[in-house]
C-alpha cells in the first residue's frame, strides 16, 4: 500500500487555480517529477480535506489525479482518482453518478488485491452514496463487508469510522437511540486512536442526534464541546463549522435574535479561514430569518451574497434555494416582474437538481404572485401543477396550502362551490395530519366561502372554528407559512367574526361577543408583534414556570421546523418521522397551554403576551373607575367601529369607513406638517389653523359625534387601531371645544393591556432619571433637559454620550420617573426592530422588552413615527408595549415632533402640574391648556399622548 505523502501547499494552490482542464494538463505535462504514485494519493486526500471548503478547487484537483493516474497506466492510481471524483460528485448531491465511480474503484482495488483500500472505499463512498439513495439495505451490506476486512486487519480506526457511518445508515431510517449508541462507541474509540477531525465529526452526529431526540440542551452542550475540541485542536475550520451548528441550533429553536448574533460570529470565523461554504450557509439562513422577520432588504441582500458564493463553489442546491429566497424577498417589495423572473431561474435550478418537493414549492410560490396580481389563470395552472407533485411525493401538508389557494381563486372567480370542494380537500388533509395551522386556515376560508354563499350563521360556525384553531397555535406560523401572504393575516378571523356577529343582531350577548373578539384580535397582534422573541422573553416575575414556557416553546420551534425541512428534502421522505414529530408537536402544546394557564396567576403581563389572550369583560371592568369610560376602536372589513365601555353598560357601534377616514387622516397630517415645515407662528394668526380644525372637526363628526351621548364620564381611556393610532383624538374638534377641553384622556393598546397597567405599583422612594441626545436636528433637547431637570431637583441627569444603555439598564428600575429626549428610527417592515438612540447607539424595541422598570411614568419626548405614518400602527405600538412590559406603569410619549422651544415648555408644564397631583391626564390637560395660549397651533400642543395607567395603583 502507497502511504499517501503530504502535498505542498503552493503546488495544490497551482493545480486548483487553472481556469481550465487543458491549462491544467499543459501544467502537468511539464512537470514530470510529478508523474508519481504518492502525488495521486495525496491528491485524493486533499480532495477529500478541501471539498467542503472549495468544492472548484476539489474537482480540479481530482482532475489532475485522474490525468496523472491515465498517464502512469496504474489501476491502484486510477482506483485512488476515482474515489476522488466518487467525493467531488458526493457532496454534488450527484449520488447514483458518484456511485458509479466508487463501483469502479472497488473493482479495480480488488483486482490489485489491496483489502484494506476496498474496505475503505466501502466504507467512505459507497455507504454514503447507497444511504442518500435511500438503499438502506445495500448500505448495511456494504458494511457488513467492510467490518470483516477491517477486523481480519486488527483496524481499530477503521471500525470506529464504520460505526459512524453504520449510525449515518441508523439515522436515516429514523432509529436515531440506535444511531447515538453507535456514534458514542466510536466516539470512545476515536477519542483514543483517531484523528481530531473524526473525533469532532462524531461529536456534531451526536449533536444531531440529541436535537432529533429532543435533548435540545445536550445538543447544544455537545455542540459546544466539539467546538471547544476543535480550538484545542488547532481546527480553524472545524471551528466554524461548529459555530454555524451552533448557530443553526438557537434558529431551529426560534432563538432568532441569539441565532442571528451567532450567524455574524460564524460568518466572521468563516471568512478569517477561507471557508466560502459555510460563510454562505450562514448568509443563507440569515436571510430566511429576515424573510420570517419581514425585513425583505435585508434578506435580499444576504440571499444575493450567499448566490454568488454558491455559484463560486458550484453548489447548484444551495444556489436555487438563494435564488428562491431573493424571489420571496422581490415579492414582498411587490416587485412582481423581478419575483416571476426569479422564481423561474430558481425552478430551472432544482429541476437540474432532481428536487421535485422544491420544485413544486416554487410553483406554489409563483402561483401566489400571480394570485396577488391578478393573474387568476396563470396563478390557477401552477397551483394545479405544484398540488399534483406534492401528491405524488405524499406531502399532505403542502398539498393542502395549494388546495387553500386554489378554493381562494375559485372563490374570487365566482365559483363557491368549487371553492367548497377545493377547501374541502384541504381540511380533510389538515385534520389528517392534525395540523393546527392548516385547519385554522382552512376554516378561515371556509368561512369567506359560506358568506358567499349568503350562509351567514354558517361562516360564524366556520370562523369560531378557526379563531378556536388559533387560540390553540402556540407556536408562531411555520417558515413556509410566513412566506404565504394570504396565509400571514391571522387577523381576519376576528374581523369576519366581529362583523358577522353584529349583522347576525343587536342583542347584549352579541355585542359581548363582538367586544371579546376585538380584544383577542388586538392581544393576538400584540403577541405576534414579539413572537419571534417569545422563547427567550424575560420573565416579570421569576418562577420555575417561567422557564418551563420558555423550553416548551423553544421546542415546538424546533420540532415545525423538522417537520418543514422533512417535508421538502430531496432524499426519500418518511411519513412516519413527520407524524411523530407531529404528535410530539401536539404533546408539547398541550403541556404549555397548561402551563401559560398556571402562569397567570404570578405573572399576568408574561402569559398574556406568550399567549396573545385577552381579559374577559368582567375583568376588564373591575379596573374602570365609575368616572372614566373606555373608548375603544377597531377596524374590520372597511368599517370602523367604536365600543364605549364602563362600569354597567356596553355599546358597540359603527361609526365610520375606514376609508373616509385615512383621507381625512392624510389631509391632516398634511397641514400638520406645513407647520411643521414653517417657521414659527406662535402669537401671530395663522391661516393654516382654519384648515387644520377643519379636518379635526370632520374627524370629531364621524368618529366621536355618533357616541357623544354615550360619554357621560370624566375620564376618557381611549384604545385606537389601525391608522388611528397616528390621531390625536384629544384634539378632535366639534366647533367650539376640543375633546380635551371636556375630558381627561388618556390612551391603551388594548383593554386589556389597560388592566395590566392599573395593577402596577412604582417603586417606592428613588430619583428620577432624566437623559437627552440633542443633534442637529434637535438643538433644543438640551433646553428640555433642563427644564425637566429643574421639576426633580434630585434626579440623575444623563446627556449626549453620557446618556447610555447602561446607565438605563443601572437607574431605570429605581426611578420613579424616566424621561428620554431623543430621535426614533421607526421600521414598518418589522416595528420590533425600531430603535430609540441613546449615546452609546441604537436601543431597539427587543431591547425594552428586557429592561427592568418600576417607573410611575416614561417618558419619550421626540420619538414619534412622523406626520407620513397612515397605516397599521405597529410601530407606536411595539414602543410602548415593550415599555409597559418593562414594567413602565404609564407612558409619555408623542406622535409627531413639535417645535423643540415649545415641547421645552410643554414637558416643564406637565411635571409641574404632575408633581402637586398624581393624576396624570389631569396634568396634562392643564399642561394643553397652558400651552394652547401661547402656541395656538393644534401641531405644537397636540403631538403628547399618555397611554397606560392615569393614577398610581
Amino acid at each position: 500500500m502507497v502511504s499517501p505523502a503530504p502535498l505542498d501547499g503552493g503546488l495544490i494552490d497551482q493545480l486548483g487555480s487553472h481556469s481550465s482542464r487543458r491549462a491544467m494538463v499543459t501544467f502537468l505535462r511539464h512537470q514530470p517529477h510529478l508523474w508519481n504514485p504518492t502525488v495521486v494519493h495525496g491528491l485524493y486526500e486533499c480532495v477529500v480535506r478541501v471539498a467542503r471548503v472549495d468544492l472548484r478547487q476539489a474537482e480540479r484537483l481530482a482532475d489532475a489525479a485522474t490525468w496523472l493516474a491515465d498517464k502512469l497506466r496504474d489501476d491502484r492510481c486510477r482506483a485512488q482518482s476515482l474515489r476522488a471524483v466518487g467525493h467531488v460528485l458526493l457532496i454534488r448531491r450527484k449520488y447514483g453518478d458518484a456511485l458509479k465511480r466508487y463501483e469502479a474503484a472497488l473493482q479495480l482495488f480488488r483486482t490489485a488485491g489491496t483489502d484494506i483500500d476496498v474496505g475503505r472505499t466501502l466504507s467512505g463512498g459507497v455507504i454514503q452514496s447507497l444511504i442518500y439513495l435511500g438503499r438502506y439495505a445495500e448500505a448495511s451490506a456494504s458494511a457488513r463487508k467492510a467490518r470483516r476486512i477491517f477486523e481480519r486487519h486488527g483496524d481499530r480506526l477503521r471500525l470506529a469510522r464504520l460505526d459512524t457511518n453504520m449510525a449515518n445508515i441508523l439515522g436515516r431510517q429514523n432509529r436515531f437511540q440506535e444511531a447515538l449508541a453507535l456514534y458514542q462507541r466510536a466516539h470512545e474509540q476515536l477519542a483514543l486512536v483517531g484523528e481530531p477531525q473524526d473525533v469532532a465529526a462524531v461529536l456534531s452526529n451526536m449533536a444531531v442526534c440529541y436535537m432529533i431526540l429532543n435533548e435540545f440542551d445536550t445538543a447544544m452542550q455537545t455542540y459546544h464541546e466539539a467546538r471547544r475540541y476543535c480550538e484545542t485542536h488547532d481546527m480553524p475550520l472545524l471551528v466554524a463549522q461548529a459555530d454555524y451548528n451552533i448557530a443553526y441550533l438557537h434558529y431551529l429553536r426560534g432563538e432568532y435574535t441569539r441565532a442571528l448574533e451567532l450567524y455574524r460570529a460564524a460568518e466572521e470565523q468563516s471568512e478569517r479561514v477561507g471557508d466560502l461554504y459555510h460563510r454562505a450557509l450562514c448568509d443563507l439562513d440569515r436571510s430566511e430569518i429576515y424573510l420570517e422577520l419581514n425585513l425583505s432588504d435585508e434578506a435580499g441582500e444576504l440571499a444575493s451574497r450567499a448566490l454568488a458564493s454558491f455559484d463560486e463553489l458550484g453548489l447548484v442546491y444551495e444556489a436555487a434555494k438563494s435564488v428562491t429566497n431573493l424571489a420571496i424577498a422581490a415579492s414582498h417589495d411587490n416587485d412582481m416582474p423581478r419575483a416571476l423572473q426569479l422564481f423561474e431561474r430558481a425552478r430551472a435550478l432544482f429541476a437540474k437538481e432532481g428536487n421535485q418537493v422544491r420544485l413544486a414549492l416554487v410553483d406554489f410560490y409563483q402561483a401566489l404572485v400571480l394570485y396577488r396580481d391578478g393573474r387568476y389563470l396563470q396563478a390557477q395552472r401552477l397551483c394545479q401543477s405544484a398540488l399534483e407533485l406534492f401528491s405524488k411525493w405524499s406531502t399532505p401538508g403542502k398539498a393542502a396550502m395549494c388546495e387553500l389557494l386554489l378554493a381562494r381563486l375559485e372563490l374570487d372567480a365566482g365559483d363557491p362551490r368549487a371553492a367548497e370542494r377545493a377547501c374541502g380537500a384541504a381540511l380533510e388533509k389538515a385534520e389528517g395530519i392534525q395540523s393546527p395551522i392548516l385547519s385554522y386556515q382552512a376554516y378561515f376560508v371556509l368561512g369567506l366561502i359560506r358568506e358567499a354563499q349568503r350562509e351567514q350563521q354558517a361562516a360564524y360556525s366556520a370562523f369560531e372554528k378557526a379563531r378556536g384553531g388559533l387560540e390553540q397555535l402556540r407556536s408562531h406560523l411555520g417558515a413556509e407559512d410566513l412566506k404565504v401572504a394570504f396565509l400571514k393575516d391571522k387577523l381576519a378571523v376576528y374581523e369576519g367574526l366581529v362583523s358577522i356577529c353584529l349583522t347576525l343582531g343587536p342583542e347584549r350577548h352579541r355585542q359581548e361577543e363582538a367586544f371579546g373578539y376585538i380584544e383577542q384580535a388586538k392581544s393576538r397582534s400584540l403577541a405576534d408583534l414579539i413572537a419571534f422573541r417569545a422563547s427567550t422573553l424575560a420573565p416579570r416575575v421569576e418562577s420555575p414556570l417561567t422557564d418551563e414556557v420558555r423550553s416548551l416553546r423553544q421546542q415546538i420551534n424546533a420540532h415545525y421546523r423538522q417537520i418543514e425541512l422533512e417535508d421538502v428534502k430531496r432524499e426519500k421522505r418518511s411519513p412516519r418521522r413527520i407524524d411523530t414529530l407531529r404528535q410530539r408537536a401536539r404533546t408539547l402544546e398541550n403541556r404549555l397551554i397548561k402551563s401559560l394557564n398556571a402562569l397567570r396567576a404570578t405573572d399576568q403581563e408574561f402569559a398574556a403576551l406568550q399567549g396573545g389572550t385577552a381579559f374577559g369583560l368582567e375583568e376588564i371592568r373591575e379596573v374602570l373607575t365609575p368616572e372614566t369610560i373606555l373608548l375603544e376602536y377597531y377596524q374590520a372589513r372597511g368599517q370602523i367601529y367604536a365600543c364605549v365601555l364602563s362600569r354597567e353598560r356596553l355599546d358597540v357601534v359603527p361609526v365610520a369607513s375606514a376609508a373616509v377616514v385615512r383621507k381625512l387622516l392624510r389631509l391632516l397630517q398634511f397641514q400638520l406638517s406645513k407647520v411643521g415645515l414653517g417657521p414659527n407662528y406662535s402669537g401671530v394668526p395663522d391661516r393654516r389653523r382654519g384648515a387644520t380644525d377643519a379636518h379635526l372637526a370632520e374627524l370629531y363628526t364621524i368618529l366621536v359625534a355618533p357616541i357623544r351621548d354615550r360619554l357621560q364620564a370624566e375620564h376618557l381611556v381611549i384604545v385606537p387601531h389601525d391608522l388611528l393610532h397616528y390621531l390625536p383624538f384629544h384634539a378632535l374638534f366639534d366647533g367650539a371645544r376640543f375633546l380635551i377641553d371636556t375630558f381627561t384622556i388618556s390612551y391603551a393598546p388594548s383593554a386589556s393591556v389597560y388592566r395590566l397597567c392599573c395593577t402596577k405599583r412604582p417603586a417606592p422612594g428613588g430619583e428620577a432619571l432624566v437623559m437627552g441626545v440633542p443633534d442637529a436636528r434637535a438643538p433644543y433637547i438640551a433646553e428640555e433637559i433642563q427644564a425637566v431637570a429643574k421639576t426633580f431637583p434630585r434626579a440623575r441627569v444623563f446627556v449626549g454620550d453620557e446618556a447610555t444603555a447602561d446607565r438605563l439598564s443601572t437607574y431605570g428600575p429605581t426611578s420613579p420617573f424616566v424621561h428620554i429626549a431623543t430621535h426614533a428610527l421607526f421600521r414598518r417592515d418589522n416595528p420590533m426592530f425600531s430603535s430609540i438612540k441613546l449615546g452609546s447607539g441604537p436601543f431597539s424595541v427587543i431591547d425594552l422588552y428586557q429592561l427592568r422598570l418600576s417607573a410611575e411614568l416614561v417618558t419619550l419626548s421626540g420619538c414619534s413615527t412622523g406626520l407620513n405614518a397612515i397605516v397599521g400602527g405597529d410601530e407606536l405600538l411595539g414602543l410602548v408595549r415593550g415599555l409597559l412590559y418593562a414594567g413602565a406603569g404609564a407612558v409619555l410619549l408623542t406622535l409627531w415632533d413639535a417645535h423643540d422651544m415649545s415641547t421645552a415648555a410643554f414637558m416643564e408644564s406637565f411635571y409641574r402640574h404632575l408633581r402637586s397631583s398624581p393624576h396624570k391626564a389631569r396634568a396634562l390637560q392643564l399642561a394643553m391648556h397652558e400651552i394652547r395660549e401661547r402656541y395656538p397651533h393644534p401641531f405644537y400642543w397636540a403631538p403628547f399622548i399618555l397611554v397606560g395607567q392615569n393614577t398610581p395603583c
